[in-house]
């Protein structure tokens, strides 16, 4: 395993608990030196695990699987032989370059967010066990930024009260939003494109906000993706969400569509709705973003309303992103391992949606298409 080298990367593909794991499983484990510092792991604790820390350049020696939170960069893999596997998150759509070089270099690049949404794999999904965590850390930002408590509070002096939240988009990573924002005290809403969703908002004490008798989504997609809107839908959702908007003191956007630029969800003009001291917290800015005026990686103010912008969230809670995402690995892994062999070999269904490269070639036909 390898220290991650991108800008404000803090988490790690492996902890001494998966080490231990992997060892167990009877894999050699070597760890570069200072890769666990950022997300609160010393070469200590992974010596311990049973790792070798060593250099890069020895880390990398021979080895058959490079593990990774973001995609190492090729020209940083020397000595790493060809056809070994690179599983990490690698960003296919988004780093296609890389996607070749990985190729070139004769590689079998595998990209865990291109896990299948079946059962089986579920605890291998780092798209939802990191989603989780910024659903999470994205109340928690919001209320770092807003200027008053979340929850009613009872006072000699006077009642305080309740901050409005405003979930939009309830996937993993919303659901846990409203999670988050009952827990602190909020008033929460949400809505979805997915009619589906509205008893799961419902489940979790919150307010379910969609348009009533307007014909619009005839159904659920593949995967549960919401399948093309009406046009008379969207103009009453549309009307709706800016009514609910003006109304908010916290909204939180969290919609993405993998391999497109994230959908705009709330304009500008919405934004001059909202009180001054509102919060907008944008989960998609790095795609593009769900709001009119979020910059990735900063904190903006427009109309009085601050757009919190944050790049890498999970990143922000390094240490518990750290272990669920190496959990993730270790499940995919293992679920795979071939004692005879000592290595894992993959079946055809996770084999060939995970799979980039192999033998020179970009294979993945989500690349090819």
């Amino acid at each position: 395993m390898v220290k991650e080298q991108a800008a404000g990367e803090k988490r790690v593909a492996a902890t001494p608990e998966t080490v231990k794991k992997f060892i167990g499983l009877g894999a050699e484990v070597a760890v570069e030196a200072g890769a666990g510092l950022t997300a609160s792991i010393a070469d200590g604790d992974y010596a311990a695990a049973g790792a070798t820390v060593a250099d890069r350049a020895a880390t990398l020696a021979g080895a058959d699987i490079v593990l990774g939170v973001q995609g190492p960069a090729p020209e940083s893999l020397a000595g790493v032989k060809p056809g070994a596997w690179i599983v990490a998150g690698l960003n296919p759509f988004g780093e296609r370059a890389r996607v070749d070089a990985y190729a070139a270099a004769g590689y079998e690049a595998l990209a865990m967010e291109f896990m299948p949404r079946i059962t089986r794999a579920q605890s291998m999904d780092i798209l939802s066990s990191q989603s989780n965590l910024s659903g999470y850390k994205a109340v928690l930002d919001a209320a770092a930024e807003y200027g008053k408590a979340f929850p009613m509070m009872m006072t000699a002096a006077g009642t305080v009260s309740a901050a409005k939240a405003f979930i939009m988009g309830v996937g993993v990573a919303g659901l846990q939003a409203i999670a988050t924002a009952r827990r602190l005290g909020a008033q929460v809403s949400a809505t979805d494109v997915r009619a589906a969703t509205k008893e799961q908002i419902e489940s979790l004490g919150a307010k379910a906000i969609f348009v009533e008798k307007v014909a619009g989504i005839e159904g659920e997609g593949t995967g549960g993706y919401a399948t093309e809107m009406s046009e008379e839908y969207k103009a009453a959702q549309a009307e709706l969400v800016s009514a609910h908007i003006a109304k908010q003191d916290i909204v939180i956007t969290t919609a993405l569509i993998p391999g497109r630029p994230a959908p705009r969800l709330i304009s500008d003009a919405q934004i001059a709705t909202m009180k001054p001291g509102s919060v907008i917290v944008d989960l998609a800015v790095e795609q593009g973003g769900n709001v009119e005026g979020a910059v990735a990686g900063e904190v903006v103010e427009r109309h009085g309303v601050k757009i919190v912008g944050h790049r890498n969230v999970p990143s922000r809670l390094a240490a518990d992103a750290s272990a669920l995402f190496s959990r993730n690995l270790f499940n995919f892994l293992s679920a795979f391992w071939d004692k005879e062999k000592g290595a894992p070999v993959l079946d055809e269904e996770i084999g060939n949606a995970i799979r980039l490269t192999q033998g020179g070639k970009v294979v993945n036909e989500r690349l090819l298409g």
